[in-house]
C-alpha cells in the first residue's frame, strides 16, 4: 500500500523536483479546536507542474536525500 496525498505546489525552482505543501485539519487532543497543520514534501516531477498547481503525489522508494514521493497527476 502506497500513501497518496493531494497538495499544492509551492516551489518549482529545482530541476525535476517540486515542493508540495500538504494541509491536515484535525481537532486538538485536549481542547478540541480544529487545528490546521502543514507539511512540506519534495516530490519527483516528470509531468511539469508549476507553482500553484494542485497535484497528487504517491510514496515511492527514496530517490535522493529528501525526495520520497512522485507526482502522479496534476489536477
Amino acid at each position: 500500500m502506497s500513501k497518496t496525498f493531494t497538495g499544492q505546489v509551492i516551489s518549482d525552482k529545482m530541476d525535476k523536483t517540486v515542493v508540495v505543501e500538504i494541509k491536515h485539519r484535525k481537532p486538538h487532543p485536549q481542547y478540541k479546536k480544529v487545528v490546521e497543520k502543514r507539511t512540506k514534501i519534495y516530490a519527483h516531477d516528470e509531468k511539469g507542474a508549476k507553482e500553484g498547481d494542485v497535484v497528487e503525489v504517491v510514496e515511492t522508494r527514496p530517490l535522493s536525500k529528501l525526495k520520497r514521493f512522485k507526482v502522479t497527476k496534476i489536477k
